[in-house]
């Protein structure tokens, strides 16, 4: 069995953690972290968890005895955590921005927060990292917005069939975390779509990072919430440099999703939906329409707690540990 630790356990990824975790045949829950609601029963904070005999635990990480921790703490906090925890020959999975990019300094930058503890890791998209995932000792977790943006971008990028790529998202409140604020009081939200961050979002430089490997192109990213709990659907703008079909486009997004478990590419003119996901590790990207300029619409849809932070965690596990992909994963979205 496989002891597995999750320091931060009270927001929504921790309470997504363990509704997967729950339900593992290898692995084995040992902490569950909170300052906020030590001596608490899980199901006090997550009610859809009844039944899980576990309390939330007030522990250090040098306390900690496990093979693998999940670090759901806010930007910041995990710089604090994750060095104590991989010098202890623990592995980690932080769910927060800390280690997502190649050059500290544009985490710097986009975050606004000066890094203490630099250190190398893997990006967790095992569509594209897999290989490297395996011998990992510390993965960064996407983000949300970037893994439903990179995974819709990738093929026609690689392709080399564009050289620009317009992002706009649609995200649901949970995404905001589990503290309201002014932004998420259903009033402000109800009835309602609301952009932010409009060209300065702090996910824009994390999904350049990624396709520009695979190609030479710009990337705007603009994020919109809207009266959802979760899911997030981004429809990828992009103007092609050559006069192709969109059942060759689709070929292309097949080939290179061929075998992925949680990536489902849809029927031609298909229009992924967020309740197809809601729940569930899978992206769904589908559309693949050009108009009559020549620009082309491809669009996916994620959970964005699941595949775009809990359950993508822990599947980069299972890969690391040598497990099945999909061990505990294996569910269908909750369509209607």
């Amino acid at each position: 069995m496989i002891d597995v630790g999750i320091i931060g356990g009270s927001g929504y990824t921790g309470g997504e953690l363990l509704r997967f975790l729950k339900n593992h045949n290898d692995i084995n829950i040992v902490d569950v972290t909170s300052r906020q609601y030590k001596g608490t029963k899980i199901s006090k904070v997550h009610p859809h968890l009844r039944g899980m005999d576990l309390e939330f635990k007030d522990v250090s990480a040098d306390k900690i005895d496990a093979d693998i921790v999940f670090t759901a703490t806010p930007h910041g906090a995990s710089m604090n955590i994750v060095p104590e925890l991989i010098e202890r020959d623990i592995k980690v999975i932080d769910l927060s921005g800390d280690y997502r990019f190649d050059d500290f300094d544009v985490y710097e930058k986009w975050y606004n927060l000066k890094h203490s503890a630099p250190l190398d890791a893997v990006y967790g998209l095992p569509e594209v990292y897999r290989n490297q995932i395996k011998d990992a000792k510390l993965i960064a977790n996407p983000g949300c917005f970037p893994t439903g943006s990179i995974l819709a971008s990738i093929p026609i990028v690689k392709e080399k069939l564009v050289d620009t790529l317009v992002v706009d998202s649609k995200t649901g409140v949970s995404g905001a975390g589990i503290k309201p604020t002014e932004a998420t009081h259903y009033p402000n939200l109800g009835d309602n779509v609301n952009p932010y961050a409009v060209t300065t979002h702090r996910h824009m430089p994390e999904i350049e990072q990624e396709v520009v490997k695979f190609g030479d192109v710009k990337v705007s990213f603009t994020p919109h919430l809207v009266p959802v709990i979760r899911g997030i659907l981004t429809t990828v703008h992009t103007f092609l440099k050559e006069d192709v079909s969109s059942d060759y486009v689709k070929e292309v997004y097949d080939a290179f999703y061929d075998d992925e478990p949680f990536v489902r590419v849809l029927d031609l003119d298909e229009i992924p939906r967020l309740s197809a996901v809601r729940g569930s590790n899978y992206c769904d990207i589908g559309c693949f329409q050009i108009d009559h300029n020549g620009r082309i619409v491809i669009i996916s849809a994620i959970d964005n707690l699941v595949k775009g932070a809990s359950g993508q965690a822990i599947q980069n596990m299972n890969i690391m540990f040598g497990l099945p992909e999909k061990e505990s994963l294996d569910v269908m979205g909750m369509h209607p």
